[in-house]
Protein backbone atom coordinates (compact mmCIF):
# COMPACT_ATOMS: atom_id res chain seq x y z
CA UNK A 1 0.00 0.00 0.00
CA UNK A 2 1.00 3.78 -0.94
CA UNK A 3 2.60 5.80 2.28
CA UNK A 4 1.46 8.86 3.12
CA UNK A 5 -1.58 9.07 5.45
CA UNK A 6 -3.36 12.14 5.98
CA UNK A 7 -2.48 14.83 7.85
CA UNK A 8 -4.12 17.87 9.36
CA UNK A 9 -3.57 19.38 5.55
CA UNK A 10 -3.93 16.40 3.80
CA UNK A 11 -6.55 14.61 2.09
CA UNK A 12 -6.42 11.16 1.02
CA UNK A 13 -5.73 10.99 -3.04
CA UNK A 14 -6.43 7.37 -3.83
CA UNK A 15 -8.07 4.16 -1.62
CA UNK A 16 -5.00 2.96 -0.73
CA UNK A 17 -3.58 5.94 1.26
CA UNK A 18 -7.45 6.06 3.05
CA UNK A 19 -7.12 2.26 4.12
CA UNK A 20 -3.44 2.66 5.54
CA UNK A 21 -5.36 5.72 7.15
CA UNK A 22 -7.79 3.39 8.23
CA UNK A 23 -5.37 0.91 9.46
CA UNK A 24 -2.85 2.75 11.41
CA UNK A 25 -5.85 4.31 13.64
CA UNK A 26 -7.48 1.06 14.63
CA UNK A 27 -10.27 1.60 11.82
CA UNK A 28 -9.77 -1.47 9.56
CA UNK A 29 -10.90 -5.27 10.49
CA UNK A 30 -9.88 -8.09 7.67
CA UNK A 31 -12.20 -10.82 7.27
CA UNK A 32 -11.21 -14.22 7.27
CA UNK A 33 -10.05 -16.22 3.84
CA UNK A 34 -12.34 -16.75 1.54
CA UNK A 35 -16.35 -15.41 3.15
CA UNK A 36 -19.09 -15.56 0.32
CA UNK A 37 -19.70 -13.28 -2.20
CA UNK A 38 -23.37 -14.00 -2.00
CA UNK A 39 -24.48 -12.37 1.48
CA UNK A 40 -22.24 -13.34 3.65
CA UNK A 41 -19.29 -10.49 2.92
CA UNK A 42 -23.03 -7.84 3.18
CA UNK A 43 -23.87 -9.62 6.66
CA UNK A 44 -20.58 -8.39 8.05
CA UNK A 45 -20.43 -5.21 6.52
CA UNK A 46 -23.75 -4.27 8.08
CA UNK A 47 -22.94 -5.59 11.21
CA UNK A 48 -19.82 -3.30 11.44
CA UNK A 49 -20.80 -0.39 9.28
CA UNK A 50 -21.10 1.93 11.88
CA UNK A 51 -17.99 1.60 13.63
CA UNK A 52 -15.06 -0.55 10.83
CA UNK A 53 -14.22 -0.70 7.49
CA UNK A 54 -13.93 -4.19 6.59
CA UNK A 55 -11.30 -6.09 4.08
CA UNK A 56 -12.42 -9.53 2.86
CA UNK A 57 -9.49 -11.10 0.88
CA UNK A 58 -10.38 -14.24 -1.45
CA UNK A 59 -14.19 -14.00 -1.58
CA UNK A 60 -15.34 -17.37 -2.71
CA UNK A 61 -11.71 -17.95 -3.68
CA UNK A 62 -11.33 -14.68 -6.09
CA UNK A 63 -8.05 -13.98 -6.44
CA UNK A 64 -8.89 -9.69 -5.76
CA UNK A 65 -10.49 -8.50 -2.12
CA UNK A 66 -12.93 -6.42 -1.57
CA UNK A 67 -13.88 -4.00 0.99
CA UNK A 68 -16.45 -2.07 2.36
CA UNK A 69 -17.33 0.62 5.00
CA UNK A 70 -15.36 3.18 4.06
CA UNK A 71 -17.07 5.94 5.73
CA UNK A 72 -19.13 4.91 8.86
CA UNK A 73 -19.72 8.33 10.00
CA UNK A 74 -19.74 11.92 9.60
CA UNK A 75 -16.87 12.51 11.73
CA UNK A 76 -15.09 9.65 9.39
CA UNK A 77 -15.63 12.06 6.28
CA UNK A 78 -14.43 15.09 8.18
CA UNK A 79 -11.24 12.78 8.36
CA UNK A 80 -10.98 11.99 4.90
CA UNK A 81 -11.19 15.67 3.88
CA UNK A 82 -8.60 16.56 6.58
CA UNK A 83 -11.14 18.81 8.97
CA UNK A 84 -13.08 18.75 11.94
CA UNK A 85 -16.42 17.01 11.71
CA UNK A 86 -18.00 20.31 12.24
CA UNK A 87 -15.80 22.06 8.93
CA UNK A 88 -17.34 19.49 6.63
CA UNK A 89 -20.29 21.37 4.64
CA UNK A 90 -18.18 24.61 4.48
CA UNK A 91 -15.21 22.35 3.20
CA UNK A 92 -17.29 20.63 0.66
CA UNK A 93 -19.11 24.41 -0.14
CA UNK A 94 -15.53 25.38 -1.06
CA UNK A 95 -14.73 22.94 -3.21
CA UNK A 96 -17.76 23.67 -5.16
CA UNK A 97 -17.16 27.33 -5.75
CA UNK A 98 -13.80 26.99 -6.22
CA UNK A 99 -13.03 23.32 -8.36
CA UNK A 100 -9.92 22.44 -9.65
CA UNK A 101 -9.56 21.61 -13.06
CA UNK A 102 -7.71 17.51 -13.79
CA UNK A 103 -5.09 17.23 -16.07
CA UNK A 104 -4.06 14.53 -18.32
CA UNK A 105 -1.41 12.02 -18.17
CA UNK A 106 -0.22 9.40 -20.86
CA UNK A 107 -0.32 6.43 -18.39
CA UNK A 108 -1.22 5.33 -14.53
CA UNK A 109 -1.50 2.34 -12.37
CA UNK A 110 -5.44 1.31 -13.17
CA UNK A 111 -3.94 0.52 -16.31
CA UNK A 112 -1.31 -1.66 -15.73
CA UNK A 113 -3.63 -4.53 -16.55
CA UNK A 114 -5.64 -4.62 -19.35
CA UNK A 115 -8.34 -7.29 -20.17
CA UNK A 116 -9.93 -6.91 -23.84
CA UNK A 117 -12.08 -10.43 -23.78
CA UNK A 118 -14.54 -9.79 -20.86
CA UNK A 119 -15.65 -12.00 -18.52
CA UNK A 120 -16.81 -9.66 -15.46
CA UNK A 121 -17.82 -12.16 -13.01
CA UNK A 122 -14.49 -14.13 -13.57
CA UNK A 123 -12.38 -10.80 -13.73
CA UNK A 124 -14.10 -8.92 -10.41
CA UNK A 125 -15.28 -10.25 -7.17
CA UNK A 126 -19.04 -8.72 -7.47
CA UNK A 127 -21.07 -9.51 -4.34
CA UNK A 128 -25.13 -9.92 -4.12
CA UNK A 129 -25.86 -7.87 -1.18
CA UNK A 130 -29.40 -8.34 -0.05
CA UNK A 131 -31.89 -11.08 -0.31
CA UNK A 132 -34.22 -10.25 -3.20
CA UNK A 133 -31.32 -8.39 -5.61
CA UNK A 134 -31.59 -10.00 -8.73
CA UNK A 135 -28.06 -10.70 -9.11
CA UNK A 136 -24.32 -9.25 -8.34
CA UNK A 137 -24.27 -6.05 -8.68
CA UNK A 138 -20.95 -3.03 -8.91
CA UNK A 139 -22.92 -1.11 -6.17
CA UNK A 140 -20.03 1.61 -5.77
CA UNK A 141 -18.44 2.50 -9.14
CA UNK A 142 -18.27 6.18 -10.60
CA UNK A 143 -19.56 6.53 -13.66
CA UNK A 144 -18.31 8.71 -16.23
CA UNK A 145 -19.89 10.02 -18.94
CA UNK A 146 -19.04 12.53 -21.49
CA UNK A 147 -21.40 15.15 -23.11
CA UNK A 148 -21.47 13.85 -27.09
CA UNK A 149 -21.46 17.73 -27.73
CA UNK A 150 -18.70 19.15 -25.96
CA UNK A 151 -17.10 16.42 -24.39
CA UNK A 152 -17.46 17.86 -20.80
CA UNK A 153 -17.86 14.71 -18.62
CA UNK A 154 -20.04 13.89 -15.66
CA UNK A 155 -19.41 11.98 -12.86
CA UNK A 156 -22.10 10.52 -10.68
CA UNK A 157 -23.12 6.62 -8.88
CA UNK A 158 -25.78 3.91 -10.58
CA UNK A 159 -26.63 0.92 -9.31
CA UNK A 160 -24.71 -1.43 -12.22
CA UNK A 161 -26.19 -5.02 -12.34
CA UNK A 162 -24.02 -8.01 -14.21
CA UNK A 163 -26.16 -8.71 -16.84
CA UNK A 164 -23.63 -11.07 -18.92
CA UNK A 165 -20.22 -11.53 -18.93
CA UNK A 166 -19.85 -7.88 -21.06
CA UNK A 167 -23.29 -6.63 -20.79
CA UNK A 168 -24.83 -4.39 -17.58
CA UNK A 169 -27.83 -3.13 -16.75
CA UNK A 170 -27.77 0.54 -15.68
CA UNK A 171 -30.39 2.19 -13.62
CA UNK A 172 -29.60 5.75 -14.80
CA UNK A 173 -32.58 8.58 -13.33
CA UNK A 174 -33.37 11.12 -15.28
CA UNK A 175 -30.30 13.57 -14.36
CA UNK A 176 -26.78 14.30 -16.12
CA UNK A 177 -25.61 10.96 -17.08
CA UNK A 178 -29.60 10.29 -18.48
CA UNK A 179 -29.51 13.45 -20.38
CA UNK A 180 -26.29 12.48 -22.37
CA UNK A 181 -27.48 9.17 -23.42
CA UNK A 182 -30.70 10.79 -24.71
CA UNK A 183 -28.19 13.54 -26.56
CA UNK A 184 -26.02 10.53 -27.91
CA UNK A 185 -29.22 8.14 -28.82
CA UNK A 186 -31.05 11.48 -30.63
CA UNK A 187 -28.07 10.76 -33.44
CA UNK A 188 -28.37 7.20 -32.98
CA UNK A 189 -24.93 6.65 -31.61
CA UNK A 190 -23.75 5.05 -28.10
CA UNK A 191 -22.52 7.00 -24.97
CA UNK A 192 -19.06 6.27 -24.17
CA UNK A 193 -19.24 5.66 -20.33
CA UNK A 194 -16.41 4.24 -17.84
CA UNK A 195 -16.95 2.74 -14.61
CA UNK A 196 -14.35 3.17 -11.88
CA UNK A 197 -13.93 1.34 -9.21
CA UNK A 198 -12.09 1.76 -5.92
CA UNK A 199 -11.10 5.38 -5.01
CA UNK A 200 -10.25 7.64 -2.69
CA UNK A 201 -13.33 9.06 -0.20
CA UNK A 202 -13.80 12.60 -1.53
CA UNK A 203 -14.06 11.28 -5.13
CA UNK A 204 -17.05 9.46 -3.90
CA UNK A 205 -18.40 12.32 -2.09
CA UNK A 206 -17.59 14.90 -4.79
CA UNK A 207 -19.69 12.23 -7.49
CA UNK A 208 -22.92 13.48 -5.34
CA UNK A 209 -22.83 16.50 -5.28
CA UNK A 210 -25.84 18.97 -6.91
CA UNK A 211 -24.71 20.98 -9.59
CA UNK A 212 -25.80 22.09 -12.70
CA UNK A 213 -25.39 20.02 -15.92
CA UNK A 214 -21.71 19.92 -17.61
CA UNK A 215 -20.22 20.61 -14.56
CA UNK A 216 -17.39 17.93 -13.70
CA UNK A 217 -17.31 16.56 -10.60
CA UNK A 218 -13.97 15.29 -10.84
CA UNK A 219 -13.04 19.00 -10.50
CA UNK A 220 -14.59 18.80 -7.26
CA UNK A 221 -12.28 16.11 -6.29
CA UNK A 222 -9.24 18.52 -7.24
CA UNK A 223 -10.42 21.36 -5.16
CA UNK A 224 -10.96 18.66 -2.33
CA UNK A 225 -7.63 16.95 -2.62
CA UNK A 226 -6.34 20.44 -2.90
CA UNK A 227 -4.38 19.38 -6.32
CA UNK A 228 -5.40 18.53 -9.70
CA UNK A 229 -6.72 14.93 -10.56
CA UNK A 230 -4.64 12.80 -12.87
CA UNK A 231 -6.92 11.29 -15.52
CA UNK A 232 -6.30 9.15 -18.38
CA UNK A 233 -7.63 8.53 -21.55
CA UNK A 234 -9.81 4.80 -21.48
CA UNK A 235 -8.45 2.34 -23.93
CA UNK A 236 -11.30 1.65 -25.94
CA UNK A 237 -13.26 5.36 -26.11
CA UNK A 238 -12.33 8.96 -24.93
CA UNK A 239 -13.34 8.65 -21.26
CA UNK A 240 -10.85 10.09 -18.98
CA UNK A 241 -10.84 8.20 -15.81
CA UNK A 242 -8.52 8.76 -12.56
CA UNK A 243 -5.32 7.09 -12.65
CA UNK A 244 -5.14 6.23 -9.10
CA UNK A 245 -7.97 4.55 -9.53
CA UNK A 246 -8.34 0.09 -8.83
CA UNK A 247 -10.65 -0.86 -11.86
CA UNK A 248 -12.07 0.23 -15.02
CA UNK A 249 -14.75 -1.24 -17.01
CA UNK A 250 -15.34 0.65 -20.11
CA UNK A 251 -17.97 0.38 -22.27
CA UNK A 252 -21.14 1.76 -24.10
CA UNK A 253 -24.57 2.53 -23.40
CA UNK A 254 -26.36 1.04 -26.35
CA UNK A 255 -28.83 3.62 -28.24
CA UNK A 256 -32.69 1.81 -28.24
CA UNK A 257 -32.08 -1.34 -26.25
CA UNK A 258 -33.06 -1.84 -22.51
CA UNK A 259 -33.26 -5.13 -20.76
CA UNK A 260 -34.61 -6.12 -17.41
CA UNK A 261 -32.82 -4.73 -14.48
CA UNK A 262 -33.66 -5.13 -10.75
CA UNK A 263 -35.03 -5.72 -7.92
CA UNK A 264 -32.21 -4.23 -6.06
CA UNK A 265 -32.03 -2.76 -2.38
CA UNK A 266 -32.14 0.84 -2.36
CA UNK A 267 -31.59 3.69 0.27
CA UNK A 268 -34.95 3.72 1.29
CA UNK A 269 -34.17 0.31 2.61
CA UNK A 270 -37.17 -0.83 0.03
CA UNK A 271 -36.38 -2.94 -3.15
CA UNK A 272 -35.97 -0.84 -6.40
CA UNK A 273 -38.27 -2.74 -8.89
CA UNK A 274 -37.67 -4.79 -11.71
CA UNK A 275 -37.88 -2.54 -15.37
CA UNK A 276 -36.64 -2.68 -18.55
CA UNK A 277 -33.89 0.01 -18.24
CA UNK A 278 -30.46 1.07 -20.17
CA UNK A 279 -27.94 -1.55 -21.16
CA UNK A 280 -24.15 -1.09 -21.35
CA UNK A 281 -21.58 -3.25 -23.30
CA UNK A 282 -18.51 -3.54 -21.94
CA UNK A 283 -15.73 -3.46 -24.10
CA UNK A 284 -12.60 -3.70 -22.01
CA UNK A 285 -11.64 -4.15 -18.01
CA UNK A 286 -8.27 -2.12 -16.80
CA UNK A 287 -6.79 -2.28 -13.15
CA UNK A 288 -3.61 -1.88 -10.89
CA UNK A 289 -1.64 -4.76 -10.28
CA UNK A 290 -3.16 -6.63 -6.96
CA UNK A 291 -6.32 -4.00 -7.10
CA UNK A 292 -8.89 -4.21 -4.64
CA UNK A 293 -12.33 -4.05 -5.08
CA UNK A 294 -15.23 -1.55 -3.18
CA UNK A 295 -18.93 -2.33 -2.59
CA UNK A 296 -21.31 -0.20 -1.38
CA UNK A 297 -23.81 -2.34 0.84
CA UNK A 298 -27.22 -1.25 -0.26
CA UNK A 299 -29.61 1.09 2.08
CA UNK A 300 -26.56 0.61 4.65
CA UNK A 301 -24.76 3.30 6.17
CA UNK A 302 -21.82 4.39 3.71
CA UNK A 303 -24.76 4.24 1.37
CA UNK A 304 -27.03 6.75 3.18
CA UNK A 305 -23.80 8.95 4.34
CA UNK A 306 -22.58 9.31 0.86
CA UNK A 307 -25.74 10.65 -0.75
CA UNK A 308 -26.64 12.88 2.34
CA UNK A 309 -23.68 15.21 3.37
CA UNK A 310 -23.23 16.62 -0.11
CA UNK A 311 -26.47 16.80 -0.85
CA UNK A 312 -26.56 18.85 2.14
CA UNK A 313 -23.63 21.29 1.12
CA UNK A 314 -24.87 21.74 -2.39
CA UNK A 315 -28.38 22.85 -1.06
CA UNK A 316 -27.11 25.24 1.77
CA UNK A 317 -25.22 27.02 -1.33
CA UNK A 318 -27.92 27.43 -3.45
CA UNK A 319 -30.51 27.99 -0.67
CA UNK A 320 -28.46 30.74 0.94
CA UNK A 321 -28.24 32.70 -1.98
CA UNK A 322 -31.40 32.66 -2.65
CA UNK A 323 -31.99 33.73 1.36
CA UNK A 324 -29.11 34.19 3.35
CA UNK A 325 -30.81 34.03 6.55
CA UNK A 326 -30.50 30.09 5.73
CA UNK A 327 -28.09 29.17 8.71
CA UNK A 328 -27.41 25.16 7.70
CA UNK A 329 -29.01 22.16 6.64
CA UNK A 330 -29.18 18.74 7.78
CA UNK A 331 -30.91 15.91 5.76
CA UNK A 332 -32.16 13.06 9.06
CA UNK A 333 -30.95 9.59 8.84
CA UNK A 334 -34.63 8.85 9.41
CA UNK A 335 -35.17 10.49 6.03
CA UNK A 336 -33.02 8.17 4.63
CA UNK A 337 -30.71 11.28 3.93
CA UNK A 338 -32.38 12.49 0.98
CA UNK A 339 -35.85 12.16 1.68
CA UNK A 340 -36.62 14.73 5.11
CA UNK A 341 -34.60 18.08 5.66
CA UNK A 342 -34.26 20.46 8.26
CA UNK A 343 -33.26 23.94 7.83
CA UNK A 344 -32.31 26.20 10.54
CA UNK A 345 -32.79 29.94 10.05
CA UNK A 346 -32.45 33.08 11.52
CA UNK A 347 -36.14 34.70 10.77
CA UNK A 348 -36.82 38.31 9.60
CA UNK A 349 -40.55 38.26 8.29
CA UNK A 350 -43.43 35.82 8.78
CA UNK A 351 -43.57 33.80 6.03
CA UNK A 352 -39.98 33.52 5.12
CA UNK A 353 -40.14 30.19 6.18
CA UNK A 354 -42.48 28.93 3.57
CA UNK A 355 -40.08 30.25 0.61
CA UNK A 356 -37.32 28.91 2.17
CA UNK A 357 -39.17 25.43 2.15
CA UNK A 358 -40.40 25.81 -1.95
CA UNK A 359 -36.62 26.65 -2.59
CA UNK A 360 -35.88 23.44 -1.15
CA UNK A 361 -38.17 21.40 -2.87
CA UNK A 362 -36.80 23.16 -5.98
CA UNK A 363 -32.99 22.29 -5.19
CA UNK A 364 -33.51 18.42 -5.60
CA UNK A 365 -36.75 16.71 -6.36
CA UNK A 366 -35.83 13.51 -3.85
CA UNK A 367 -36.64 15.89 -0.94
CA UNK A 368 -40.49 15.49 0.62
CA UNK A 369 -40.43 17.09 4.04
CA UNK A 370 -38.57 20.04 5.24
CA UNK A 371 -38.60 21.49 8.88
CA UNK A 372 -37.87 25.15 9.18
CA UNK A 373 -36.78 26.10 12.80
CA UNK A 374 -35.11 28.80 14.64
CA UNK A 375 -31.32 29.46 15.46
CA UNK A 376 -31.37 28.18 19.23
CA UNK A 377 -32.37 24.71 17.61
CA UNK A 378 -29.82 21.86 17.02
CA UNK A 379 -30.77 20.23 13.61
CA UNK A 380 -28.99 17.44 14.30
CA UNK A 381 -30.58 16.44 17.20
CA UNK A 382 -33.84 14.76 16.21
CA UNK A 383 -35.61 15.28 19.65
CA UNK A 384 -34.64 19.14 19.72
CA UNK A 385 -36.15 19.06 16.09
CA UNK A 386 -39.46 17.18 17.59
CA UNK A 387 -39.51 19.44 20.55
CA UNK A 388 -39.42 22.58 18.09
CA UNK A 389 -42.33 20.89 15.83
CA UNK A 390 -44.23 20.20 18.90
CA UNK A 391 -43.85 23.44 20.82
CA UNK A 392 -44.01 25.75 17.81
CA UNK A 393 -46.02 23.83 14.82
CA UNK A 394 -49.75 24.22 14.44
CA UNK A 395 -50.95 22.14 11.47
CA UNK A 396 -53.95 24.62 10.36
CA UNK A 397 -51.48 28.48 9.87
CA UNK A 398 -47.81 26.26 9.61
CA UNK A 399 -48.48 23.36 7.11
CA UNK A 400 -47.56 23.60 3.84
CA UNK A 401 -48.70 20.80 1.13
CA UNK A 402 -47.56 20.67 -2.77
CA UNK A 403 -49.73 17.81 -4.49
CA UNK A 404 -48.34 16.44 -7.70
CA UNK A 405 -44.91 17.03 -7.41
CA UNK A 406 -41.50 15.08 -9.21
CA UNK A 407 -40.10 13.05 -6.92
CA UNK A 408 -37.99 9.99 -6.19
CA UNK A 409 -38.88 6.95 -8.48
CA UNK A 410 -37.33 4.45 -5.45
CA UNK A 411 -39.82 6.23 -3.27
CA UNK A 412 -42.52 3.54 -2.64
CA UNK A 413 -45.26 6.06 -2.33
CA UNK A 414 -44.70 7.65 -5.31
CA UNK A 415 -46.67 6.76 -8.84
CA UNK A 416 -44.09 4.67 -11.25
CA UNK A 417 -43.47 7.82 -12.56
CA UNK A 418 -42.07 9.20 -9.24
CA UNK A 419 -44.96 11.52 -8.87
CA UNK A 420 -46.23 12.60 -5.20
CA UNK A 421 -46.19 15.30 -2.79
CA UNK A 422 -44.26 17.30 -0.77
CA UNK A 423 -45.15 19.10 2.71
CA UNK A 424 -43.37 21.47 4.72
CA UNK A 425 -43.70 22.23 8.52
CA UNK A 426 -42.78 25.68 10.02
CA UNK A 427 -41.63 25.28 13.38
CA UNK A 428 -40.30 28.71 14.04
CA UNK A 429 -41.35 30.84 16.84
CA UNK A 430 -43.80 33.80 15.31
CA UNK A 431 -42.21 36.64 15.47
CA UNK A 432 -45.00 38.99 17.03
CA UNK A 433 -44.82 36.71 19.86
CA UNK A 434 -44.23 37.91 23.45
CA UNK A 435 -40.87 37.43 24.98
CA UNK A 436 -41.86 35.32 27.74
CA UNK A 437 -44.16 32.82 25.96
CA UNK A 438 -41.24 30.73 24.06
CA UNK A 439 -38.86 31.61 26.54
CA UNK A 440 -36.97 28.11 27.37
CA UNK A 441 -36.66 27.45 30.98
CA UNK A 442 -33.20 27.33 32.06
CA UNK A 443 -31.54 26.50 35.95
CA UNK A 444 -28.88 28.66 36.59
CA UNK A 445 -25.43 27.35 36.83
CA UNK A 446 -26.44 23.88 35.23
CA UNK A 447 -23.69 24.23 32.63
CA UNK A 448 -21.28 25.03 34.96
CA UNK A 449 -21.22 22.65 37.54
CA UNK A 450 -18.32 20.49 38.03
CA UNK A 451 -19.73 16.82 39.12
CA UNK A 452 -16.85 15.72 40.59
CA UNK A 453 -16.96 18.26 43.34
CA UNK A 454 -20.28 17.94 44.20
CA UNK A 455 -21.20 14.28 43.61
CA UNK A 456 -20.13 11.95 47.11
CA UNK A 457 -18.47 8.63 46.75
CA UNK A 458 -21.40 5.69 45.48
CA UNK A 459 -21.21 4.28 49.06
CA UNK A 460 -23.02 7.19 50.20
CA UNK A 461 -26.52 6.30 49.08
CA UNK A 462 -26.55 3.17 51.31
CA UNK A 463 -25.77 4.58 54.35
CA UNK A 464 -28.08 7.57 53.76
CA UNK A 465 -31.32 4.41 52.71
CA UNK A 466 -30.07 2.82 55.74
CA UNK A 467 -30.54 5.82 57.88
CA UNK A 468 -27.28 7.36 58.27
CA UNK A 469 -27.96 11.22 57.84
CA UNK A 470 -23.87 11.67 57.61
CA UNK A 471 -23.17 14.13 60.31
CA UNK A 472 -27.25 15.77 60.46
Amino acid sequence: MASGAPTANHCSRDLREWLTHLSATDRLEVAKLGLGLKYELAAVSQRLERDKAVLFPGPDGHAVPVVANLLASRAWIGDCLAVSEDEVIQRYQDAVRNPVPWVEVEDGPVQAVVHRDVDINAQLPVPTHNELDSGPYIAAGLMISRNPKNGIQNVSIHRCQISGPDRIGVLLLPRHTWTYAQLAEEVGEALEVAIVIGVDPAALLASQAVVPLDFDEMEITGALHGAPVEMVKCKTNNVRVPARAEIVLEGRVLPGVAEPEGPFGEFPQYYGRQANRHVIQVDAITHREAPIFHTIVGGGMEHLLLGGLPREATLLETMQRNDPAVLDVHLSRGGVCRYHLVVRIAKKQEGQAKNIMLGAFAGHYDIKQVIVVDEDVDIHDPESVEWAVATRFQADQDLLVVSNTQGSKLDPTTTDDGVGAKMGLDATIPLAADEFTYTVIQVPGAGDIDLDKVLDDKGAAAAIIAGDRRGN
